[in-house]
């Protein structure tokens, strides 16, 4: 019965539902071939979604687009490139240097590449870098916001595992740095061996006045990393603060948010926080259904009848990892295969936080692999080029991420180093 669920799935997939509905779907066939009382939807939908530290999204979903209409996406771009725009290719070097800034805001890899990739891929393309390697570059960089804190996916992933959301943020800090700056080296090579252009080298004053531009924007992920981390406030707390505060910053400081255009930037976080609410409810039907129908011992017994070595069951997860994630998005597959996978690397002696950074690693690595990668398409869309041409130019980038990849799954040191030092 489950496979006939799945396969439903599926096909609502590829004929290209909303995932959500897709689930909902598949649920519904099997409440109505199961006989159960419709009554559960409703019931399963409400205890998915009635966790006080999802309160935290629509939170955190407003503060970022408060954040990113007020202007800071383009004054933090003006910041890397002041900082790194005299080296060679400094402007695809400042790309990702701003999307490591903005992560802290974003926290989802698609925002990042939309909100980004709409002004550097133009401005890329018109000092003459490649068209493909503007989007490549984009989309790559895009991956390294929901590893650096504070995340969206990390706060879905303590959310169903019981895991604490300041733990995480801590954890995903060094890896998101090696992604960063892993892709900043691939960048420079590429620039140079290309001769792509650079910039004359700022002066002081121009880095400075950079500096305080982009200062109260940054200033934001500090207060709520440290507050967090620090038990001055909860997740949810967090995200109320970092509204008011981002509201207070473009109204008064950066002075781009008005009264206007409020009133459409507080309609659209609705709509994507009602999204992705309705997600996480018919995920959580989804996944009672899994459970009812065994799945979870199944896939465990399976991977761990093939092999109970630590590195070899991780092996095949990042496998499955990284093929879900290239046509799901991360968070429906968080929802999905999260709780599940998470048992079993708990069986082979895996520390829970250290598996949750790599299966973060993994999803976000999948929304740039080839040929379905969310994030390809988001750039393509934005440069004008084919997702092939776009494919293409990303596997070098692709190979680095998977490099960052290995090196966190073998040396759990990477991720567990300042959890276990700050919070131990």
């Amino acid at each position: 019965m489950i496979w006939i669920v799945i396969l439903i799935f599926a096909i609502c997939l590829v004929l290209r539902f909303p995932i959500a509905f897709s689930l909902g779907i598949s649920c519904l066939v099997y409440l109505l071939i199961k006989k159960i009382p419709l009554i559960l939807i409703p019931m399963k939908l409400y205890s998915g979604i009635d966790v006080f530290v999802l309160l935290s999204i629509p939170g955190f979903i407003l503060a970022g687009n408060l954040m990113n209409q007020g202007g800071l996406t383009a004054k933090i771009i003006g910041f890397c490139n002041h900082l790194l725009g005299h080296i060679r290719g400094g402007l695809a070097l400042a790309n990702i240097g701003a999307s490591m800034l903005f992560a802290g805001i974003s926290g989802t890899a698609v925002s990042d590449t939309a909100s980004i990739g709409a002004v550097m891929i133009p401005a890329m393309k018109k000092e003459g870098y490649d068209a493909d390697f503007s989007c490549a570059v984009t989309a790559a960089s895009s991956t390294v916001g929901p590893i650096i804190p504070p995340s969206v996916p990390m706060i879905i992933a303590a959310t169903l595992s019981g895991l604490s959301v300041g733990k995480l943020f801590l954890a995903g800090a060094i890896p998101g740095l090696l992604l960063g700056v892993g892709l900043m080296i691939l960048t420079y090579y590429l620039a140079r061996k290309r001769k792509y252009p650079k910039h004359p080298k700022s002066n002081l004053k121009q880095i400075a006045k950079g500096f305080v531009d982009t200062f109260w924007s940054l200033l934001m992920t500090f207060i709520i990393l440290f507050g967090i981390i620090g038990g001055v406030f909860t997740p949810t707390e967090a995200s109320i603060v970092a509204v008011i505060y981002a509201l207070c910053i473009g109204a008064f400081v950066y002075k781009k948010i008005t009264l206007k255009n409020l009133a459409v930037i507080t309609l659209d976080s609705m709509k994507t926080s009602a999204s992705l609410m309705v997600l996480i409810g018919f995920a959580n039907l989804f996944g009672w259904i899994l459970i009812t129908e065994q799945l979870p011992q199944i896939i465990s017994t399976e991977i761990l009848g093939f092999s109970t070595n630590k590195y070899v069951v991780l092996l095949l997860i990042n496998l499955l990892l990284i093929f879900i994630g290239t046509f799901m998005e991360t968070i429906a597959a968080l929802l999905i295969l999260f709780p599940i996978l998470l048992k079993v690397a708990v069986a082979v002696d895996v520390d829970p936080i250290h598996f949750a950074i790599i299966a973060l690693l993994n999803l976000m690595i999948g929304l740039t692999t080839p040929p379905l990668g969310i994030c390809l398409f988001v750039a393509s869309s934005i440069g004008k080029v084919s997702i092939s041409k776009v494919s293409k130019a990303s596997l070098p980038f692709l190979a680095v991420s998977i490099l960052v990849l290995i090196l966190v799954t073998l040396f759990p040191e990477i991720s567990l180093l300042l959890p276990n030092l700050i919070l131990e």
